[in-house]
Parts: structure tokens; sequence; C-alpha cells
């Protein structure tokens, strides 16, 4: 194995980048540099530097002693994994404490590389470019809440306005109100009034990076019984999220629900973040709020990519390095992509932009499943996609993939789970059904190998659903076959017909 090379690695040189934030200093190891960075490892030491640097000017001994250790730790970390591709990154705190340049120098011997003290643009820039490259399309605000700061930076079209960092991170409030909420929220109003990243806000999206904005989302997805896990992409709408701000703003956070999911350290920074959310939920008016679960580290990733890279969709690059690794013959998920094409081309069904992309992803993940038992391959597949570490996916679009993945392996409605369709529209859950059965028709002459559906075509023509067989392929011509044809057949609205060519 080469020495650059780590277990289990997909593709390229594995990295990590190590995070030294106010709160926490993190570790995140990257399978390698992609447009879709999957991480393999992710360890935080909440160290709280920031805590009282408002106030005193100064990093605590005690915050650095313990970020030192973790910093240790992280190299040991580094050097079992043979990472040899290590950056380091440092925000409010450290940029802010009058201690800040000793305690570097100290951190670059502790952790063995070179850590970039990101002034506040470069820090809100990384944040905004982390939501650039993993969400599809944003338009709206970047807000990355961290312990000392929140950076506000405006996004549109893959391009981010300058951003502006400000003095309202968790720790920051809290010394600086005298940990009152009262005072907290007077500081926040009056820091956030001139600002001119809000003004164009208004019925756009307000994206909220940062660990305490999550931890609220989480208990926001907890009370809600939300039937997905994923937090990256979670949507909650404005005025809910202006009335469960004001409920963690008021009641003491051990009564909240769910708060055994917020970790001890975390929990006194709550009201904060909420007050800081409803500040500008108040002021901006934002059409909803979008958690982003990616950030600074992911925006450094994606900033050190060429511009043909960066212009790759995201969602169909994990979705290929998924075909990679889980299915039987990877070029048949590229071929069955093509083949669905042509068939949707002949039907009354409208395939716009989104449409293409999700039906390309989904063809690629249609036989990530199959080394599962056959009873369980819908159920299976359902939670890979659903549960993976997707991005430029939205909530609707990963239920759809997984409704399409599970109907792929499945033709009774009943198996599917009912809070799994309570995600998507109507439409998209009779495109997963008709996708899905699609698919079942071309596993069924294809048996998951490549060279077979290019000579096979599936289309829609006066009514009918026609399958046409090369002779040599024409004993395929069985009941299980026809039975696929006719379970498609009702839901694009035809007759089946297996026809051999000539």
């Amino acid at each position: 194995m080469p020495e650059n090379s780590a277990p289990g690695q997909l593709l390229g040189k594995p990295l990590a980048i190590v995070d030294i934030g106010s709160n926490s200093v993190r570790l995140v190891s990257y399978e390698s540099q992609s447009r879709a960075p999957t991480p393999t490892f992710n360890e935080k030491a909440l160290c709280g530097l920031g805590r009282g640097v408002a106030m005193s000017g100064l990093l605590p001994e005690v915050a650095i002693v313990k970020a030192l250790a973790a910093l240790r730790r992280f190299r040991v970390l580094c050097d079992t994994m043979r990472i040899r591709d290590v950056r380091g990154v440092a925000t409010a705190a450290v940029r802010d404490a009058a201690n800040g340049p000793e305690f570097l120098n100290r951190a670059e011997r502790a952790i063995g590389c070179k850590i970039e003290l990101l002034s506040g643009q470069r820090e809100a820039r990384l944040s905004a470019l982390g939501v650039v490259s993993s969400i599809y399309k944003a338009d709206g605000v970047v807000g990355d809440l961290g312990g000392g700061s929140l950076e506000l930076t405006d996004v549109k079209d893959g391009q981010c306005a300058q951003g502006i960092t400000l003095p309202l991170g968790g720790l920051s409030l809290m010394d600086l109100s005298e940990r009152s909420p009262k005072k907290a929220t007077k500081i926040v109003r009056d820091t956030l009034t001139p600002v001119k990243a809000l003004q164009g806000l208004a019925g756009r999206t307000f994206y909220a990076v940062g660990g305490t904005w999550r931890a609220l989302a989480r208990l926001h997805m907890r009370q809600r019984q939300y039937p997905m896990n994923v937090m990256h992409n979670y949507v909650i709408p404005t005025r809910d999220a202006l009335e469960f701000a004001r409920l963690v703003e008021r009641i003491e956070a051990d009564a909240l629900l769910s708060i055994e999911s917020v970790s001890s350290a975390r929990r006194p920074l709550l009201a904060y973040g909420a007050a800081v959310l409803e500040e500008i939920i108040r002021q901006a008016n934002p059409r909803e709020i979008v958690i982003s679960a990616l950030g600074v580290r992911e925006g450094l990733i994606y900033s050190r990519l060429s511009p043909e890279e960066q212009a790759e969709d995201p969602l169909v690059v994990s979705a290929r390095e998924f075909n990679q690794l889980r299915s039987r013959a990877p070029e048949h998920g590229e071929e069955l992509f093509d083949w669905t094409g042509r068939l949707i081309a002949s039907t009354h069904l409208e395939e716009d932009e989104q449409d293409k992309r999700l039906r390309h992803a989904a063809c690629l993940l249609s036989d990530i499943a199959w080394r599962a038992h056959p009873d369980y391959r819908g159920a299976q597949a359902y939670d890979l996609v659903a549960n993976a570490a997707f991005i430029g996916v939205d909530h609707p679009s990963r239920a759809f993939l997984a409704l399409a993945a599970s109907y792929r392996h499945m033709s009774s409605e009943d198996l599917v789970s009912p809070q799994s369709r309570a995600l998507v529209t109507a439409r998209q859950l009779d495109r997963a059904r008709i996708l899905g059965a699609a698919m079942r028709v071309a596993y069924n002459i294809s048996a998951a190998m490549p060279g077979v559906l290019p000579r096979a075509p599936m289309i829609c023509e006066k009514g009918q659903v026609i399958l046409t067989l090369p002779p040599d392929l024409a004993p395929l011509s069985s009941e299980r076959l026809q039975s696929r044809m006719r379970q498609f057949a009702r839901l694009i609205g035809g007759d089946p017909e297996i026809r051999t060519s000539a």
C-alpha cells in the first residue's frame, strides 16, 4: 500500500483538517480531496479557548492546556491513519486574544503542521464556500455562529459576496452580557441593526452553520419526530424557527425535550444561539432557515479544487463513488441512466435539470444493496441512501432517491414506510415508483451487467410500452419479465409488449 494511502480509501490521497475554534478543537479526516469529501474520522475536544477572551483579552491557560493536549492526540491519530496532508486553521478566539500568537506557535509544534490564522473575512468566505459547495443552488445569507464570532456572507449563483464578522459568538455573548439573556438580546439587536448583509435576506434563505445552531436544530428535529436523521439541509420554516428560538431562550436548557442529545458543555450556549437566530429572523425576515453541516473545513477543501472540479455536481460524484464501492458492475449504473433517459424522453413525463440529476444519482445507486438478503434489500437500500453522507441534495430529494432505490427491489406499496413518503411531494412519489419499476425491468434483462441495456431499449409509443430484445436475448422473455413489464405499464399508462428485433 502506498505510504499516503489509507485502508478502504476509494481514490486520491487522504487529508485532515484541524479546526481550532473558540469553543472546540476538532480533527476531521477525509477520504480524499474531492468535490464531495467524505469524512473518515471526526473527533473534537470542547476546550473553551474563547471563554473570557471578550473580557480579559487572553486565552485562558486551562483551555490552552486542553487544546494542546488535543492537538498532540490528533497528531498521533493522523500518523496512525497515515495522513501526510494535514492543514490547520484557527478562528476568532486565537485571532482576538493578545496571547494568540504565542499559543499558535505552541499549537503548530503540537500538531506538527502550519496553522492558518483566519481573518474574519477569510473565515466568512470559507464558511460560505462550504455552503455553496454542498447545497444545490444556494441563495441567501450564510451565518456561521462560533464561540467567539458570527460571520455573515451573501451567496447566490455559486458566488460569495464579501463577508463580515461580528463579536456575537456564544461564548462572547455569555461574557459580554454577564450571563444575562436579556442583556444578550440587546447586544445582539444593537450589533445586527446596521448590518447591510441582512437587508437583502427577506424572502430568501438563511443558512445556519455552527455547532450551537446544529444542536438547536437537533432538538427541533426530535421535538417534531422528524422522519429523517440527517442534519445537513434540514429546513425550519421561519415562523417555526422564531417560536422555537423564543422557547429555548425562555426556559432552562435541561428542561428542553431531548436535551440529552446535546452535550452538557454546549447546553449553556443554546440560549445565546437562539437569541442571535431570533434577532436575525426579526430583522431580516428570511423565508426559511436551512441547517448546513458543512462550513469552514469543507470550504477550505472546495477552495483547493480546480474550476473544473468545482463545477462538478457533488450529488452525482457521491453517487458515483457509492456505485464504484458497492455495485456489482459500476458501468451498468451509467448505462441504466442512458436507458431510462431514452425511456423518459418517449413518455409524457417532463424532466427538468433537477429531475435529470436525481435520476442520474438514482441509477448509480440502484445496485448498492445487492449483498443484502433478498427479503431485506429494499429496506437496506432505503436506509443506505436516506442516511448516506451525500451533499447537494435536500431532504425531499434524498427521500425520493431512497424511495426509488427501495422500489427498485420491492413492488408492494405496503413495504415502504409511510413516514418516508411524507417527505416527498405526490409528483416525487409517482416518479420514484415509475423509476423503480423501470429499474426492475432493466435488472431482469441485464442481471446488473454492462453491455445489455444499450441493445434492449424500452420506450413508450402510441399507448404501448415496448421492450425490444435482440434475437440472442429473446429467451429472456419470461413470465417474470412480462410481470415486471405489466407493473411498469400500469404506472405509466399503456399496454406492455416485448418484441424481438430483426
